[in-house]
C-alpha cells in the first residue's frame, strides 16, 4: 500500500504530479525542489517578458478532466479572446503557482514541499524508499517520482575543454548574463535555430542589444508560424501505419488537402501510438533523417513572435545559416570560431563577442553530469532508453533497471520519458502523464479498468 510518494523537481511535471495525488484522494506527497520558487521549472522560472507560449491558451489547461481551466482563469482576470490568446509564459507560471499554491493549503498535512537538491534515491530492505538530499537530510516514502525536467545542452563540437570564460560562451541560455556587457557592434553566435534561439534573440532584441546576431544549425531550419485556427475538417479516423519514409508521403498528400498545419495537428493523437510501434531501425531513422523536419513544424511560433523574428531577419539584425562548428578558441575581444558552412568542403572562420548554447535540452543518460542521475545510473537502478532521449520506462512510466526490469518504487515523469513515448514534452502531453501516473499510485486506475 503507497502512502507517501516523494517527488523529485517541482516544475510542471512534478508539481501537476504532487496536485493531481490530491485530485485523486491518493498518498500523501513530499515535493521536493531545489529553485526558490516551486511550481515553474526552467520553462516559465526562466522566463523573460517578452517569452510568449507557443501554444494557444485553449490548448494549455493544466487539469485533463477541465479542459477549459486555463481559459477561464484568464477570463477571470480580465483577458479578451482568452482561447485565441498567446499569453506570456510569465502569465502560465503565475497560473500553475496558484495551483500550487491552492492544492498547498487545502491539504495541509498531505503535501509538503521541501527546499533542497536530491544526491540519490535507493530502495530499503522494507520496499520502501529513502531520498538523500544534498542539505544532509533525507526522506523517506513508499515510492519515489523522478521529475526532473530537461537535461541542459550538450555543449557544441569544437568547445576546449578548459572552457573559453563565461564572458566569451554561454552554456545556459537562460544565465541572466546572455545580454550584458555587449554592444552594437558586437556579434552574437547563437548556435542553434529552434525554440531556444528564437528566445535567446528575443531577449537580446529587448535588453536593447542592436548588433548582429547570428544563428547556427546543422540545417538552419527555423520554428513555422502559427497561423489562425482553421475551419473543422474531417481528421484522420485511425492510426497511421509507418512513422518514416510513407508517414512523410501521406502527410504531405494530407498537407495539399487541408493545409500542412492541419495534417500535422492531425496526427498529435496518434504520435505515442506511433512511436510504441516502431522498431528500433525506424525509430533511429526518424531522429537521424526527419526529427528537425517533425520540431520545426510541429513546434511552432506564436504569430507575435514570428512577425518578431521575420522583421529582424529583414532589417538584417539576425542571420539564419547552416553548418557546423569545428573549434572555438577565446581571442582578446571573444571568440574566434571555425566552421563548415553546409554542403561545403572548405572551413571558414569568424570572430564573434560571445557564444550561446541554444541546441535545446538533451537526455542523454551516458553524457549527463547531473548527480542524481549518474549515480542511479551508474548503480543500475535506471538505464538509458535505446534511442539515448532520456530515462527508459515502461508504458506506465516506472523506470527500468540495467538488467531490464520495471521497478515499481521509482517512476520518472515529462521530457526524460520521450524515448519511451516520443510527444512529452508539451502541456497536454505531460498534464495526462501525471493523471495516470497519479490514478496508478492512488489505486484509482482499477475502477476505470472495471468500468465502474
Amino acid at each position: 500500500m503507497i502512502e507517501h510518494v516523494a517527488i523529485v523537481g517541482a516544475g510542471f511535471s512534478g508539481a501537476l504530479q504532487a496536485i493531481n495525488l490530491l485530485r485523486h484522494d491518493g498518498p500523501r506527497a513530499t515535493l521536493i525542489e531545489r529553485a526558490p520558487t516551486p511550481g515553474l521549472g526552467i520553462a516559465y522560472g526562466a522566463a523573460h517578458p517578452s517569452h510568449v507560449l507557443n501554444v494557444r491558451a485553449s490548448n494549455m489547461s493544466a487539469l485533463p478532466d477541465q479542459p477549459d481551466h486555463f481559459v477561464r482563469w484568464l477570463t477571470a482576470r480580465g483577458v479578451a479572446d482568452a482561447a485565441a490568446a498567446f499569453v506570456p509564459r510569465l502569465t502560465y507560471g503565475d497560473y500553475l503557482c496558484e495551483l500550487l499554491d491552492e492544492a498547498r493549503r487545502t491539504a495541509g498535512h498531505r503535501l509538503e514541499v521541501v527546499r533542497d537538491g536530491v544526491d540519490d534515491v535507493e530502495q530499503r530492505d522494507d520496499g520502501g524508499v529513502t531520498l538523500r538530499l544534498s542539505g544532509g537530510g533525507s526522506v523517506g516514502a513508499d515510492a519515489a517520482v523522478l521529475a526532473v525536467g530537461n537535461l541542459p545542452p550538450h555543449d557544441p563540437p569544437g568547445l576546449p575543454s578548459e572552457g573559453l570564460g563565461d564572458d566569451r560562451y554561454h552554456a545556459d541560455p537562460w544565465s541572466p548574463g546572455v545580454a550584458s556587457g555587449l554592444t552594437d557592434a558586437d556579434t552574437v553566435l547563437l548556435i542553434g535555430t529552434g525554440l531556444t534561439m528564437v528566445d535567446v534573440a528575443l531577449q537580446l532584441e529587448a535588453s536593447g542589444f542592436g548588433g548582429r546576431i547570428l544563428a547556427l544549425s546543422r540545417r538552419g531550419l527555423l520554428p513555422r508560424r502559427h497561423d489562425a485556427p482553421s475551419p473543422p475538417w474531417q481528421r484522420l479516423g485511425q492510426r497511421p501505419a509507418s512513422v518514416a519514409s510513407h508517414l512523410v508521403q501521406d502527410t504531405r498528400a494530407r498537407g495539399q488537402a487541408i493545409g500542412w498545419r492541419n495534417a500535422v495537428d492531425e496526427l498529435r493523437p496518434f504520435t505515442q501510438g506511433m512511436w510504441a510501434a516502431a522498431d528500433a531501425d525506424t525509430r533511429a531513422r526518424f531522429l537521424r533523417h526527419l526529427r528537425p523536419w517533425w520540431d520545426v513544424h510541429r513546434h511552432r511560433l506564436a504569430p507575435s513572435v514570428a512577425d518578431r523574428v521575420a522583421a529582424m531577419i529583414a532589417r538584417g539584425q539576425l542571420t539564419i545559416v547552416a553548418g557546423k562548428t569545428l573549434a572555438l578558441t577565446a581571442s582578446s575581444d571573444g571568440v574566434r570560431v571555425a566552421w563548415r558552412p553546409r554542403g561545403v568542403d572548405q572551413p571558414q572562420e569568424m570572430a564573434v563577442r560571445r557564444v550561446v548554447n541554444c541546441t535545446g535540452p538533451q537526455g542523454d543518460l551516458m553524457r549527463s553530469t547531473e548527480p542524481l542521475l549518474s549515480r542511479l545510473a551508474a548503480r543500475g537502478t535506471i538505464r538509458a532508453d535505446a534511442a539515448h532521449l532520456g530515462i527508459d520506462v515502461d508504458g506506465d512510466a516506472r523506470t527500468i533497471n540495467a538488467d531490464g526490469a520495471a521497478n515499481d518504487w521509482l517512476y520518472a515523469l515529462g521530457p526524460m520519458t520521450r524515448g519511451a513515448f516520443w510527444e512529452i514534452v508539451a502541456v497536454p502531453d505531460i498534464r495526462v502523464q501525471t493523471w495516470a501516473v497519479a490514478r496508478r499510485l492512488s489505486n484509482a486506475h482499477w475502477v476505470e479498468g472495471e468500468g465502474l
